[in-house]
């Protein structure tokens, strides 16, 4: 009998010193499920540290750089080109890319879907076709291409009749392209603005119908053409713009007056399906600037009154 007390007393201990192991095995699992909480919050503190290089991105994102598309006149190539290593140190994350040619051109490229952020035309005529609310007789096809109160008249340049070096013809005069001095005279096309200028000049003084069956006229697809041909004295003349004279140092002997044709006046606008409006319209801006007004008075132009 002593002996199954003994027995019972032992299993009795054992058992309790089991169960005491087992509490106590218990208690240091606690331990690790701190340590699980713990490491699920690091990656919330991460989260917390990647939110200021986000915002530091967002700040930056004003200094991206952007690409303008400027569609300018043939006759506007050596001031903007001025221009443009004036106005990088103004916005230096703004590049310019400019595409001149004469403003017919230029605006059946804007017509077709180039893209264009800033169109300059070299008369009233190129833009107002552009302009849903020009009038309708010029804007036939309803185009609406111009940024509403965008639009604004930035110079106004002169017509010139100019001569080779040395004036081999002796022309002096509008007048003198009527006569036996002439052999050859240089003109922009119909559909260049300063062809249409030419033109008029031409019409009002009597002289455009004999020049064409005498075969005295050659044509240029821009003024940049025409003003080559003079300088090439591969023409005895050639009604160019002032500035266009100048650039190419050539003599300008006569200047057409409101009596001969109207104003060259230069329109500009930023256009509907501009990606960049805001610069766009900022270099606009800048281009009425007295800083630019003197380049672009060096060469002949004035402001748009």
């Amino acid at each position: 009998m002593k002996m199954k007390k003994i027995t019972g007393i032992l299993i009795a201990a054992m058992t309790a010193s089991l169960l005491a192991g087992c509490s106590s095995t218990e208690k240091t699992e606690e331990p690790a499920e701190t340590t699980e909480t713990t490491e699920t919050s690091t990656p919330a503190a991460e989260e917390e540290e990647t939110e200021t290089p986000a915002g530091e991105e967002e700040e930056t994102t004003g200094d991206e750089a952007v690409t303008l598309n400027v569609f300018a006149a043939a006759s506007m190539t050596e001031t903007l080109e001025k221009i443009q290593e004036m106005y990088a140190e103004v916005a230096p994350n703004v590049e310019l890319v400019f595409n001149f040619d004469s403003s017919g051109t230029l605006k059946t490229q804007i017509q077709e879907g180039a893209e264009c952020d800033l169109f300059i035309s070299a008369a009233q005529k190129q833009m107002d076709q552009l302009d849903i609310e020009a009038d309708p007789a010029v804007n036939e096809e309803g185009l609406d291409f111009v940024l509403k109160e965008s639009r604004v008249d930035l110079l106004e340049n002169k017509v010139v009749l100019a001569v080779p070096e040395g004036n081999p013809a002796g022309i002096s005069s509008f007048e003198d392209l009527g006569t036996d001095k002439l052999k050859l005279l240089a003109l922009g096309n119909e559909d260049v603005p300063v062809g249409q200028y030419s033109t008029e000049i031409l019409t009002t003084l009597g002289l455009l119908e004999g020049l064409e069956a005498d075969n005295k006229i050659t044509y240029g697809s821009n003024v940049k053409e025409v003003t080559t041909q003079v300088s090439e004295a591969s023409a005895d003349a050639g009604i160019i713009y002032a500035t266009d004279a100048y650039s190419a140092g050539l003599s300008s002997v006569a200047e057409a007056g409101s009596d001969l044709c109207k104003p060259a006046i230069y329109p500009a606008a930023v256009l509907k399906t501009s990606e960049h409006q805001e610069e766009a319209q900022a270099f606009l801006d800048h281009l009425q600037t007295d800083e630019c007004m003197k380049v672009f008075e060096e060469v002949g132009f004035i402001k748009a009154q």
